[in-house]
C-alpha cells in the first residue's frame, strides 16, 4: 500500500558515495577559498574567505571552523566592520549550537542583536533573532522561539528577504511541538511554496509536513514528504536534516507497527547524527532505537539508553542549564535597564513640559491680578489652577511609582517555566534504568543456575552501575521537585504584569504532569487555544496560578471519572484558552466531563462544599479560587455546565 523507500544495501553504498561527492566538493571549496584568503587584496576580501572556509569546515573539521572564524572575528572588530561582525558571531553561534554549547551560542547572538540594532542593520537583526529562536528550539522552550521567529519573520516580510521562507519553517517546527497543527501546517506550506529561494533547506519544510501528516494518522501523504524530503537532503547534502528525516521516518513506521523498517530508519538517522556529531539527532534516533530493542535484545536497548542519557547531560544538565538561565536572567536585566532609561527619559520630558506649563499659568495668573479689576476672581482663578497643577503632580509622581515598582518585580512564573519539562529527564532516566536492572536480575539467576558465576558477576555489575544511575537521577529530581515546591509555597501579594498565555500553559502541564505523576494510567487530550494579541495584565501570578490549577486539575479529575465509568467511544479532553474582551480578560477551561447537576450548581463555591468523594477534595478549593478572583483583583468567576457533555469555568479579570 505504501511506496517503499529505496533497498538497505543500495542506500549504504549510496551513502558512501554521496559522502566522497561531499568531501571532494567541500575540498575544492576550501581550496577555492584559501587561494582567495592568500591572495585578498584588503581585509574585506580576508573577512569574507575567513567566513566562508568556517562555513564549509564546519561539516569537515569543527577546529578549523572555529579557527577561521574567530580569525574572522577578530579582524572584523579589530579594523571596525560591524556588518560582517554581526554574520561571523551568528556563524559562530551556528557551531556552538551543532556541538550543544546552547549558553555560548546564545550570548553570541545576543551580542549579534545588540550591533545589528546598535547600527540599524535590519537584515542582521531578522537573522540574529531567527537564530536565538532557533536554539530557544532546542532548549525546547517553544514559545519563546514563536516570539523571536515571528519577529524575525516581519522584519523579513518588510524587506522582502528570502529568508522569509526560512522563518516559516522555523514556526512549523515550533507551532507542530506545541500541538498547533494548523498554524504548523500553514508555515509549512509557505516554506514549500519559497522552495526555489530556500533550495539548501527546503527538506526541512517537507519533513515537518510529513510529521504533521503523522500526526493526523495521514500515512501515505507522509510518505511522499519524506520521500522528497530525502531527495532534497542527499542533493544538498545536508546531513543533519538527514539524520532528523530518518528518524521522522522510523516514528511514522513504529505507528505502523512496522517494526523491522522503523528500526533500520532509526539506525540511518543515528549513523547519520554521529557523523556530525549532531546531539539532537542521536538523542532523536538513540531514544527510537532503545525503545524499539528494548523488548527484544535489552542490552542493545540499554547501550542506547546510556549514549542518549551521556548525549542530553551535556545539553540539558543542570550546570549547562543554570548557566542559559544566567545568561537569559542577564540579558533581560540589560533589556529592563534600556525600558527604565526610556521611560525616566520619557517622565522628565513629561515633567518639564508641566514645569513649563505651571510657569505659563503663573504668568497668564500674575497678568490677570494686576490687570483685572475684580481681584477676589483672579485669587479665585489662580487658587482653583493651583489646585488642579497639584493633583497633576500627585498623579504623575503615583504613575512613576508604580512604573518603577512594576519595572522591579521580577515574573517568578518565568523561573520555573521549564521545571515541569526538565523533571521529566531523571524520571524516564530511572524508571527506564529500574526496568533495565530487572530484566538483568533474572538473567543472572539463569547464569546462577547454570553455575556460571563470571556471567552473573558480570551481570550483577551492571545492576550496581543501573543502581548508581537511578540513585544520581533520582537524586537530580529530588533537587527539582524542592525547587519548585519553594517557588510555589510563598506569594509576594504583590501585582505585576503577567504574561497570562505562559501562566496559563505552565499551569496545565503542571497540573496534567502531576496527575499522571499519581496514576500512571491518567491520560487526557489537551487543548490550548491563546489569543497571542493579549497584553501582559497586572496580577498577583501565584495566586491566579493556583486558581488555574485547581480548575485544571477539577477538569482533569472529572474527564478521569468519567472514562472509568466505560462510556463507549469516550476521549477524555481538557481545553484552556485565553481572550481579550474590551477591556478585560478571559480565561476558560473547559471538560468533556459529565457536567455539574443543576440541584448542587449554587453550591460549587461554598466553603466545604464537594461532590468527590470522601477524602478526594475538601471543598475549599473553588471557594478559595472565588475569593481570589473576586476580592484580590476584582474579577468574576462563573461556571456554564451541561449534564453529560461537560462544564465550563470562565474567569474574567479587569486589564
Amino acid at each position: 500500500m505504501y511506496i517503499k523507500y529505496i533497498p538497505i544495501f543500495f542506500l549504504f553504498f549510496l551513502q558512501l558515495v554521496v559522502n566522497a561527492q561531499d568531501s571532494l566538493s567541500n575540498s575544492k571549496k576550501i581550496n577555492s577559498l584559501k587561494y582567495e584568503l592568500a591572495n585578498a587584496k584588503d581585509d574585506s576580501g580576508r573577512i569574507n574567505a575567513m567566513a566562508g572556509l568556517a562555513f564549509n569546515y564546519q561539516v569537515l573539521n569543527i577546529d578549523s571552523a572555529l579557527k577561521y572564524c574567530h580569525a574572522g572575528i577578530n579582524l572584523a572588530t579589530r579594523i571596525g566592520h560591524t556588518r560582517d561582525l554581526t554574520s561571523l558571531l551568528a556563524t559562530l553561534s551556528g557551531i556552538m549550537s551543532q556541538q550543544g554549547k546552547f549558553a555560548e551560542a546564545l550570548d553570541l547572538l545576543f551580542k549579534s542583536l545588540k550591533i545589528a540594532t546598535d547600527n540599524n542593520f535590519p537584515y542582521e537583526i531578522a537573522r540574529a533573532n531567527r537564530r536565538i529562536g532557533g536554539v530557544y528550539y532546542d532548549l525546547q522552550n517553544y514559545p519563546k522561539a514563536i516570539t523571536y521567529n515571528l519577529r524575525a519573520l516581519k522584519l523579513d516580510e518588510e524587506l522582502k528577504s528570502k529568508s522569509a521562507g526560512t522563518d516559516h519553517i522555523f514556526l512549523a517546527n515550533a507551532y507542530e511541538k506545541i500541538n498547533k497543527l494548523d498554524s504548523a501546517s500553514y508555515h509549512a506550506t509557505m516554506g514549500i511554496k519559497k522552495r526555489d529561494a530556500l533550495r539548501s533547506i527546503i527538506q526541512e519544510a517537507f519533513r515537518i509536513s510529513g510529521v504533521i501528516e503523522v500526526r493526523k494518522g495521514n500515512y501515505q501523504t507522509a510518505d511522499s514528504f519524506f520521500r522528497v524530503a530525502l531527495d532534497y537532503s542527499m542533493e544538498n547534502k545536508d546531513f543533519l536534516t538527514s539524520s532528523d528525516i530518518y528518524s521522522s521516518i522510523s516514528v511514522m513506521f513504529s505507528k505502523m507497527n512496522k517494526k523491522d523498517s522503523a528500526l533500520f530508519y532509526a539506525l540511518m538517522g543515528f549513523e547519520y547524527g554521529r557523523k556530525i556529531s549532531y546531539k539532537k539527532g542521536i538523542i532523536l534516533s538513540g531514544n527510537l532505537l532503545a525503545e524499539l530493542y528494548d523488548s527484544t535484545q535489552p542490552a542493545t536497548a540499554l547501550k542506547y539508553y546510556k549514549i542518549v542519557a551521556n548525549e542530553k547531560d551535556s545539553l540539558y544538565g543542570v550546570a549547562n542549564i543554570q548557566t542559559i538561565q544566567n545568561l537569559i536572567t542577564h540579558e533581560e536585566e540589560k533589556q529592563k535597564e534600556l525600558e527604565n532609561a526610556r521611560i525616566s527619559y520619557r517622565n522628565n520630558l513629561k515633567l518639564y513640559g508641566l514645569l513649563t506649563g505651571v510657569v505659563a499659568l503663573l504668568i497668564i495668573a500674575f497678568f490677570l491680578f494686576r490687570n483685572m479689576r475684580h481681584k477676589q476672581k483672579a485669587n479665585l482663578l489662580l487658587q482653583h489652577q493651583k489646585e488642579k497643577i497639584e493633583s497633576t503632580l500627585t498623579e504623575l509622581k503615583a504613575t512613576q511609582s508604580q512604573l518603577i515598582q512594576s519595572e522591579k518585580m521580577a515574573s517568578l512564573g518565568e523561573l520555573t517555566s521549564g521545571i515541569a519539562h526538565e523533571i521529566q529527564n531523571p524520571l524516564n532516566f530511572v524508571n527506564n534504568f529500574s526496568e533495565v536492572s530487572n530484566e538483568l536480575i533474572d538473567e543472572m539467576n539463569v547464569e546462577l543456575d547454570k553455575g556460571d558465576i563470571n556471567e552473573a558477576k558480570a551481570i550483577l555489575l551492571d545492576i550496581k552501575q543501573n543502581l548508581e544511575k537511578i540513585n544520581h537521577h533520582g537524586k537530580r529530581a529530588d533537587a527539582i521537585v524542592k525547587g519548585m515546591l519553594q517557588h510555589s509555597r510563598s506569594s509576594s501579594g504583590v501585582k505585576e504584569l503577567t504574561d497570562i498565555n505562559a501562566l496559563c500553559d505552565e499551569y496545565l502541564r503542571l497540573s496534567y504532569n502531576g496527575l499522571r505523576a499519581k496514576d500512571k494510567t491518567f491520560n487526557a487530550t489537551m487543548k490550548t487555544d491563546f489569543d497571542d494579541s493579549m497584553e501582559k495584565v497586572n496580577i498577583i501570578s501565584q495566586d491566579i496560578g493556583r486558581v488555574i490549577l485547581n480548575l485544571l486539575t477539577n477538569a482533569f479529575y472529572v474527564v478521569d471519572e468519567k472514562k472509568k465509568s466505560g462510556v463507549e467511544g469516550y476521549e477524555p479532553t481538557v481545553s484552556i484558552s485565553t481572550k481579550k474582551v474590551a477591556d478585560k480578560v478571559e480565561i476558560k477551561v473547559t471538560d468533556n466531563g459529565n457536567g455539574i447537576p443543576q440541584t448542587v450548581l449554587d453550591k460549587i463555591f461554598q466553603p466545604f462544599f464537594t461532590t468527590k468523594p470522601t477524602g478526594k477534595g475538601t471543598g475549599l478549593g473553588l471557594s478559595l479560587s472565588y475569593d481570589i478572583i473576586t476580592k484580590g483583583h476584582g474579577g468574576e468567576l462563573s461556571v456554564k455546565t451541561v449534564e453529560n457533555e461537560g462544564s465550563t469555568f470562565t474567569i474574567s479579570l479587569p486589564m
